[in-house]
């Protein structure tokens, strides 16, 4: 029994050992050729996903100051009530939307942004932009008021609201970089009526 035992196992194993008819059909030149895709392919799967791993999204990192700065200023705001449009003010030789938080009308009013900005830390910023046709107005801000107040949302940022999104990153403010945030204000309706902004200069 033992003999007949270890002839079948030895009869396996010499199976297993040989190429398949599909191997054997195939010849070395075929099978390399399938080869050296694969191993390119597998590569370049790596390679992708290392890059992906190592490499930061510059548009979409959010930097912890900003980040606790536009939830103080969210905050601060929710507290005066639902963020609506009403009427128009004059803003900076302008005429946008009023904007209001429950009956607080912010147009001209740096009070809640001049606080988010202190409690930022030094450095920090904040504003608030209304929409106005496809601009987004500064109307409350803590920049100079002689150059900013009235002055419209520019640059990726701008981009990244009109697509619905929010925007962590660098950005040029009135020509300097600032590490910032800004995300969309939205009414009871679900509708985008203005923009927040944090940030600080790099």
């Amino acid at each position: 029994m033992q003999k007949h035992a270890w002839r079948h196992a030895w009869v396996g194993a010499q199976a297993r050992s040989r190429p398949s008819l599909l191997e054997e059909s195939m010849g070395p030149k075929v099978r390399g050729l399938i080869a050296a895709p694969l191993a390119v392919f597998v590569l370049a799967a790596a390679v992708f996903l290392a890059t992906l791993i190592l490499v930061p999204s510059t548009g979409g990192a959010q930097d912890a100051r900003v980040e606790k700065s536009m939830a103080a200023l969210k905050e601060e705001t929710a507290k005066l009530g639902t963020p609506r449009v009403e009427g128009k003010d004059r803003v900076g030789g302008k005429d946008p939307p009023a904007l209001y938080f429950g009956s607080t009308r912010m147009s001209n009013d740096s009070k809640v942004v001049d606080k988010v900005a202190k409690e930022g830390g030094e450095g920090m910023a904040a504003t608030l932009f209304v929409k106005s046709g496809d601009e987004y107005i500064r109307i409350a801000t803590t920049l100079p008021k002689t150059k900013a107040i009235g002055t419209a949302l520019t640059g990726p940022a701008l981009d990244a609201i009109k697509a619905d999104k929010p925007y962590y990153g660098e950005a040029s403010v009135l020509g300097a970089p600032y590490v910032s945030g800004y995300e969309p204000i939205k009414d009871a309706s679900g509708a985008t009526i203005g923009v927040y902004f944090v940030g600080y200069k790099k």
